[in-house]
């Protein structure tokens, strides 16, 4: 289900007073990154009592080391994908230092490699090879010590040499499984877009204005949401219009 929605507005267009009062942009309207989108939002959602058990996004967001930082602060676990450039802490044959991501996995033992499914897909569960290293941390505080910082690494079974990788903050003695079934929620992000595109038109628009854009989202979306309901709620759990609902 969707709650939240944010316009992004490119920094020309923040800066072009004539194009902004063209299309109603408020003044208060300020260019953002789409990380710093997602952090308003998330903190509208968090500050509401949402339960949110877990952050996830794709290297867009996890490659935005402020998110990071502001999600540990808050104590909100995450698993944030990011690039193979990402620099990050951790200690690789005894040394503590700075590599790119995909320097540490090149450390991961071949034994440590485990084959779990990150979630059904259309054809069966999505299987990959999956291992974790710890990434360091200076001068841990006590409550600090209740976290661990990993990165977390996902091989394709069919070509080894396609890897993808994961930031991932999160209590203590989580397990990896676990943490594979959060890195396969992305999925679900994306299966709700196609759904809400097909089902409820959020992509069928052709608007000039800023209100009008979110008047159309916030309907798309709370239509998506009655219809969830509706389905929830059906008897055999599929709804009036089956089990795409």
């Amino acid at each position: 289900m969707l709650l939240d929605r944010a316009l992004y507005l490119p920094q020309e267009w923040a800066q072009d007073r004539e194009r902004r009062w063209a299309a109603g942009v408020p003044e208060e309207a300020a260019f953002a990154t789409k990380p710093e989108l997602a952090r308003q939002m998330l903190e509208w959602t968090l500050a509401a009592g949402v339960p949110a058990a877990w952050v996830t996004g794709d290297s867009i967001y996890g490659g935005d080391r402020r998110l990071r930082i502001w999600l540990e602060q808050q104590g909100q676990p995450f698993v944030l994908g990011v690039t193979r450039q990402e620099p990050l802490w951790a200690v690789v044959d005894g040394r503590w230092g700075q590599l790119r991501a995909d320097e540490i996995a090149t450390h991961v033992p071949a034994g440590a490699w485990r084959r779990l499914s990150a979630g059904d897909g259309a054809k069966g569960p999505r299987l990959y090879d999956w291992a974790r290293v710890p990434l360091a941390r200076l001068q841990l505080s006590a409550e600090e010590r209740r976290w661990e910082h990993w990165l977390l690494v996902r091989r394709s079974v069919s070509d080894p040499t396609e890897l993808a990788y994961y930031v991932v903050f999160a209590p203590r003695g989580t397990t990896l499984r676990e943490l594979v079934q959060v890195a396969g929620q992305r999925w679900r992000i994306e299966q709700s877009f196609e759904l809400a595109k097909g089902e409820v038109g959020l992509d069928h628009y052709e608007v000039r204005r800023w209100d009008g854009w979110y008047r159309h989202m916030t309907l798309a979306m709370f239509a998506l949401a009655y219809l969830a309901v509706l389905r929830a709620q059906a008897p055999d759990g599929k709804g009036a219009h089956g089990p795409e609902c």
